[in-house]
């Protein structure tokens, strides 16, 4: 069965209990069980990834790469959480690798900080959904397998 990557980054291991009014109350788990049954209305697996280490998701963003290559992975429906705004590795990451990355932001980052306006992701990604809560997972997986 073909498989799906849900990466998530920095401090999305504290969705539930990190600024609720910021990021709601449903838990990283809630956010993963969710995408997995969304996915398989589709038949697709999910593979769920979170790390607050930079190098770690640009492994994983690699070998999601090589999966698409081998015809095992439809793509990556990424938060890059706060390395949006300051990782150019990430960038470089998606960039070298054919895979079609969809980056979602729980939040509406533009509706914030000025440091959050802008993304190094957003250039290389296939698409960006800001905003719409933890529903923007659910837009990104049926954006990548309606097909």
């Amino acid at each position: 069965m073909k498989k799906l990557l849900i990466l998530n980054g920095p401090n999305l291991n504290l969705l539930g209990t990190r600024e609720p009014q910021q990021y709601g109350y449903e838990t990283l788990q809630d956010v993963e069980d969710n995408c997995r049954r969304v996915a398989a209305e589709y038949g697709y697996d999910v593979e769920c990834f979170q790390s607050n280490t930079e190098g770690s998701l640009i492994d994983a963003i690699h070998e999601a790469g090589r999966s698409f290559n081998q015809g095992e992975c439809a793509g990556v429906v990424f938060n890059p959480g706060a390395y949006t705004h300051t990782s150019i590795a990430l960038h470089d990451a998606i960039k070298g690798v054919e895979v079609p990355v969809i980056e979602v932001h729980i939040s509406n980052v533009h509706a914030r900080e000025s440091f959050r306006h802008h993304s190094y992701i957003s250039p290389v990604a296939a698409g960006t959904i800001i905003g719409m809560g933890t529903k923007g997972y659910k837009l990104a997986i049926d954006f990548l397998l309606e097909k």
